[in-house]
C-alpha cells in the first residue's frame, strides 16, 4: 500500500529527495557525512509525502511544495537525532543511530544544523503564515519532548498525559505538513481546516500504532529493538493501560521494569507478556482506529481525486502497518 501512496506523487517525491541532498551541503565534512548517512538509512518519509498530497489536493500552482516537504523532513530528522541522544538509543531503521556510530555531541550539533537549515529554506519560501505555523510547531515539539522527559520512569503517568505528549511530539508535525500543503495550494479556509484536522488525527493514529508495535512488533521489520520504550522508561499507552488493569503483582513487575535503568531480559519478557495479556494492545489499536475514522471523515470536505484517495490509503497504511 505504501508504494501505491507514493506512486501518486512519485515525480514530486524524487524532486524532494534531490532537494534534500542538495540542502545537506556543508563546508564541514562531518555535517555532510552524517547528513548522507541519515538520508541513505531510508525511511518512508510519510510527512513530506503528506505535504505533497495536501498541496496537490488543493491544485498547487508552483513548486514550493517541494522545499516545504524537505522542511518537514528536516524538522523530523533533527528531532530524531536529538531523541536518540536523550533516549540513548543505538538502533534506528535497522542500522546504528548517529550517536552510536559517531557520538552524542555530533548527533546534537548536526541536528541543530538540520533544524536551522529548515528555517533557511522557509525564509526562501517566503510565506509568513507557513513560517509562523512551523515555528509554533517546532516549539510544541520541544514542549512534547520535555513532557515526555518529565514522565520518564513514572508509573503514575496517565492516559491524558500520554495523549498530550504524542499530540505535541508527533501529531502536530503531521498537522503542520497537511495544513501548510493546503496553504501553498491556495485552499479556502474550510479545506485548510479540514486538512489541518486530518493531519492531527492521522499523526495521533500513527503514533498509537507505533507504541503498539514496540510491544508487539518484529525487530527486523521495525528496524529497532522491541521493548525500547520500556527500556527507556517511557510510559506509553499500552503500559499505562496494563498498569491500570493489572493485579498487585503485575503492577509491581511493570513498576520495576519502568524504573529499572538496566532492564534485564527476564523483566522485559515478563512486562511484555503482561501487556499482551491485559488487552492493552487491542485497546490502543481501537483508539488508533477511532482517530483513523476521524481523519477519513475530514477528507469528505475535499474534491474527489487520486490525491484524496492516496490520503485515505495513508490512513489505512498507518493503522494496518507492521513496521
Amino acid at each position: 500500500m505504501y508504494q501505491q501512496i507514493r506512486s501518486v506523487v512519485e515525480a514530486d517525491f524524487a524532486s524532494v529527495n534531490d532537494f534534500i541532498i542538495d540542502q545537506l551541503h556543508s563546508e564541514v565534512s562531518l555535517v555532510e557525512s552524517i547528513g548522507h548517512y541519515i538520508v541513505e538509512a531510508g525511511g518512508k518519509r510519510l510527512r513530506p509525502i503528506l505535504v505533497l498530497l495536501a498541496a496537490r489536493c488543493c491544485e498547487v500552482k508552483n513548486d514550493q511544495h517541494i522545499p516545504l516537504a524537505a522542511v518537514i523532513e528536516f524538522i523530523h530528522t533533527a528531532t530524531l537525532l536529538h531523541d536518540d541522544v536523550v533516549d540513548m538509543s543505538t538502533l534506528r531503521r535497522g542500522q546504528p543511530t548517529v550517536n552510536a556510530e559517531w557520538d552524542n555531541p555530533s548527533s546534537v550539533l548536526v541536528g541543530d544544523f538540520i533544524y536551522s537549515r529548515a528555517f533557511q529554506i522557509l525564509v526562501k519560501i517566503g510565506d509568513m503564515r507557513i513560517m509562523e505555523i512551523i515555528a509554533d510547531t517546532t516549539n510544541k515539539i520541544a514542549e512534547g519532548e520535555v513532557l515526555q522527559l518529565i514522565s520518564k520512569n513514572n508509573p503514575q503517568s496517565s492516559e491524558q498525559n500520554y495523549l498530550q505528549v504524542i499530540k505535541n511530539k508527533t501529531a502536530i508535525l503531521f498537522q503542520a505538513a497537511a495544513q501548510c500543503g493546503a496553504i501553498l495550494g491556495g485552499a479556502v479556509a474550510p479545506i485548510e481546516n479540514a486538512l489541518k484536522r486530518f493531519g492531527m488525527h492521522l499523526g495521533t493514529a500513527f503514533q498509537l500504532i507505533d507504541d503498539v508495535l514496540d510491544y508487539d512488533g518484529d525487530t527486523e521489520a521495525l528496524g529497532k529493538n522491541i521493548g525500547d520504550d520500556l527500556a527507556e522508561g517511557k510510559p506509553t499507552l499500552p503500559l499505562i493501560y496494563a498498569m491500570e488493569k493489572g493485579n498487585t503483582k503485575q503492577q509491581a513487575i511493570i513498576k520495576q521494569g519502568l524504573q529499572n535503568n538496566a532492564l534485564s531480559t527476564d523483566i522485559l519478557q515478563d512486562v511484555l507478556q503482561i501487556v499482551r495479556d491485559s488487552g492493552a494492545l487491542d485497546y490502543t489499536r481501537q483508539l488508533a482506529q477511532q482517530e483513523a475514522a476521524a481523519a477519513i471523515k475530514c477528507l469528505e470536505a475535499l474534491d474527489d481525486s487520486v490525491y484524496r484517495a492516496a490520503l485515505q490509503k495513508m490512513v489505512h497504511f498507518s493503522v494496518d502497518r507492521s513496521s
